[in-house]
């Protein structure tokens, strides 16, 4: 089975006029997927506890967040915040934690959490470039938690993740995967970036050219994506699904089609047998983001039938 997972409070994060990361994001994606919901269970994600933040980051960071939020207060040039921002975030955390909940009971076998605020770009000491907790990364500590002890992380938005691959630099047990444009916001993601100590080998970066597209990518998740997992053989996968990768993005420079997009999503599903649970990143022209959701989401319930065919 295929969850769907999303509450109203998404709606209530308020980033305010002209700000690219608006709740019509979310409604845009509500109404595309609205004829698919009756073939996707429906979960209800829950706000957690601050504590369980902790497992990622410094309590002075959740600290400064929730005061934040409580006074409507930017958190960096790009990140706003409103009264209901910090139970919106929490919940989104929420998300994560109910799709593990339910792969580990068996009655899932994949999700997709419609959610914002976004989070990979949060690193453990600061919200930034949207993102007001590490959404991923937090869901990967406690999926560990829950017995996934090696736990496979692809992020396919146009923008370095440079919050999550921080937070599991040095750690062996996490592997980070990414495709992204470079040189572009946040500075981060080189090749040349693999890990440190212990964690050396188990990051992947794979930095495009501006105007990039189909071609270029389509290879690193039909080859190299295959490869990886194959090595590194996690028990589960967990998707940033940043939809600017797109040719019609305003926010960047790829040049990815909705074919393609369903195309990764495809590779993803079919390169391990293992969970896996998708989260809504980035993703700014309303059209293409319903259409690249709706396409993932089928591109998932296909892969499902193939999988529970006799």
């Amino acid at each position: 089975m295929i969850a769907f997972l999303y509450d109203p409070i998404f709606l209530e994060h308020d980033t305010g006029p002209y700000h690219p990361e608006s709740a019509e994001r979310l409604r845009t994606i509500l109404q595309r997927v609205a004829p698919l919901r009756g073939r996707l269970l429906e979960l209800e994600p829950a706000a957690v506890s601050e504590t369980l933040l902790y497992s990622v980051h410094t309590p002075e960071h959740v600290a400064h967040v929730a005061a934040a939020c409580h006074v409507s207060q930017r958190l960096d040039p790009d990140t706003p915040t409103s009264h209901s921002s910090y139970e919106a975030a929490l919940t989104a955390v929420g998300a994560g934690i109910a799709a593990v909940d339910a792969a580990a009971e068996g009655s899932i076998s994949a999700a997709f959490a419609a959610v914002r605020p976004p989070g990979h770009h949060a690193t453990a000491e600061r919200a930034m470039g949207f993102c007001l907790f590490n959404t991923i990364a937090v869901t990967a500590r406690y999926a560990q938690e829950c017995g996934y002890e090696r736990v496979f992380i692809v992020d396919f938005d146009v923008h370095h993740g440079n919050g999550t691959q921080g937070i599991f630099y040095d750690d062996p047990t996490v592997f980070y995967f990414s495709t992204h444009q470079y040189p572009a916001y946040p500075g981060s993601g080189a090749a040349e970036e693999t890990g440190i100590g212990e964690g050396r080998g188990f990051t992947r970066n794979f930095p495009l050219y501006p105007e990039s597209g189909d071609d270029e990518i389509l290879p690193i998740y039909e080859e190299a994506l295959p490869k990886a997992v194959e090595a590194f053989r996690p028990d589960i996968i967990l998707v940033s699904a940043g939809y600017d990768l797109h040719c019609a993005d305003p926010l960047a420079g790829l040049c990815v089609t909705t074919e393609a997009v369903g195309d990764i999503v495809r590779c993803i599903m079919e390169c391990s047998a293992v969970p896996k649970l998708f989260f809504l990143e980035g993703g700014y022209d309303l059209a293409a983001l319903g259409e690249c959701v709706v396409t993932t989401l089928n591109v998932m319930l296909a892969s499902e039938r193939i999988t529970s065919a006799p």
